[in-house]
């Protein structure tokens, strides 16, 4: 019989520290199958949705909004006003505050920029960021530089930051990530590695990160997750999702 291990369900300890569940998903600006997502999404069961490609033009808001609703979540910041990274949280997130990000715009390229924010979680405090990294090799390490910039002045003593680097594991950029911060996926391989294509997964360009005080207890792929079907996986949108259970320390006081 084959056995589906399943990652830790989200709870506060009794040491005040919380696990939680991050999800990073490239959802395309919502042009493929809507109800598969909201399903994916739901199956997940996240705290935190890291999303990158969020609609951007023409009643944004409103379809942003639909798909938290539809999925048990709330928008929590982001969309067009920072280039298409969002963040969407449970009810159990209790907000300190957010910021959208634009970065520099290069001639020629897609602008980008950084959804922010910093939530906390029972005694647990959190920083997090979503980003969808440029196409152009110099300016995405530019931006992995910047991420970690401002992450660092979140001013918060935990973070996580994830989204579609646009990069496997071996390129510069993500090595610079994965040199001042965890890689969820390597620290605690769990589901499926390939995030890109659904139909045909063979490269890892989505990833969730974590600083070093977080302790990581699974990430991966949710191939086998309750509630989610390879039909699904490959209607909802051109990338897989990346879903991490993370218990975060306490604030300490």
């Amino acid at each position: 019989m084959l056995i589906v291990m399943l990652l830790p369900n989200s709870r506060t300890e009794p040491d005040g520290s919380a696990v939680i569940r991050v999800l990073s998903y490239n959802i395309r600006s919502m042009r493929d199958d809507t109800h598969a997502l909201a399903r994916v999404i739901t199956a997940c069961a996240p705290d935190l949705v890291l999303v990158q490609e969020a609609p951007r033009f023409f009643r944004w808001r409103k379809k942003l909004a639909r798909l938290a609703a539809a999925s048990g979540q709330v928008v929590l910041t982001g969309g067009a006003t920072a280039a298409g990274p969002a963040v969407l949280c449970s009810l159990r997130a209790t907000v300190e505050r957010t910021e959208d990000v634009l970065l520099p715009l290069t001639p020629g390229l897609h602008r980008r920029g950084f959804a922010t924010a910093v939530v906390r979680f029972g005694s647990a405090r959190l920083g997090v960021i979503s980003c969808h990294l440029s196409l152009q090799k110099d300016e995405r390490y530019d931006q992995g530089g910047m991420l970690l910039g401002r992450l660092a002045g979140l001013g918060v003593e935990h973070a996580v930051a994830g989204g579609d680097l646009n990069e496997r594991p071996d390129g510069r950029t993500f090595r610079r990530l994965a040199e001042n911060l965890q890689d969820c996926r390597t620290t605690a391989p769990w589901g499926g590695e390939f995030t890109s294509t659904p139909a045909d997964p063979h490269q890892r360009i989505d990833a969730i990160f974590a600083s070093k005080g977080i302790e990581v207890l699974g990430c991966g792929v949710p191939l086998d997750q309750p509630g989610i079907t390879p039909a699904d996986l490959i209607a909802a949108t051109d990338h897989l999702p990346v879903l991490a259970a993370l218990r975060v320390p306490a604030e300490a006081t």
